[in-house]
């Protein structure tokens, strides 16, 4: 069996438990990130922002990851994204996580919604549904830590118009790799 294929496997086994659906998962996650510490401050600033209520994350050597969002202009949904990772490095295990990208202005949401847009380079570790991590990509440097989404604490700012804010749902994850995101926007029709 090709390893695209074990990878997309193990990305499918533990995306399993964490795909069920509840009233709304976008405003539930919404929700979580206005009352996490600094990220609902950008609620009030931003110009727009992609959010995504479950990314599915697996790997044995090679990993992967991949979730479906959706886009907010000025408050308004605009369209949809899916965000798919590759990395390579030491790692072993899964988890799932929210994330919210807010775009600090239109310059930033144009790029961001321009079709496909990548960005990464990363290091974390997640146990259970406490997580550490800390980032460095094109899209700026972040750190911080959360015991999940209902005690979710967050730290961050700017950095060339995005702030990306992520929050583990669960899982177990060692990870020292490599990789980078690519995401895809889609208009609403």
């Amino acid at each position: 069996m090709s390893i695209m294929i074990r990878v997309s496997l193990v990305l499918l086994l533990f995306a399993l438990p964490f795909s069920s659906s509840w009233a709304d998962k976008y405003e539930d996650t919404i929700k979580t990130f206005s009352g996490a510490g600094e990220s609902g401050d950008f609620f009030e600033h931003c110009y727009g922002y992609a959010v995504f209520p479950t990314i599915g994350k697996g790997g044995i050597g090679i990993g992967g990851a991949h979730g479906s969002g959706k886009v907010y202009e000025q408050g308004e949904y605009v369209g949809d994204t899916t965000m798919t990772q590759v990395t390579i490095g030491f790692q072993l295990g899964g988890q799932a996580f929210s994330q919210i990208i807010f775009f600090e202005d239109k310059r930033a949401f144009d790029e961001f919604t321009s079709g496909s847009f990548e960005f990464g380079a990363q290091a974390n570790a997640v146990v259970i549904t406490a997580g550490a991590s800390a980032s460095a990509s094109t899209a700026g440097s972040s750190a911080g830590a959360s015991a999940g989404k209902n005690d979710a604490s967050t730290v961050g700012k700017y950095y060339k118009g995005m702030a990306v804010f992520t929050v583990a749902k669960g899982g177990l994850m060692y990870e020292a790799s490599i990789g980078g995101q690519e995401y895809k926007y889609t208009p609403k029709k």
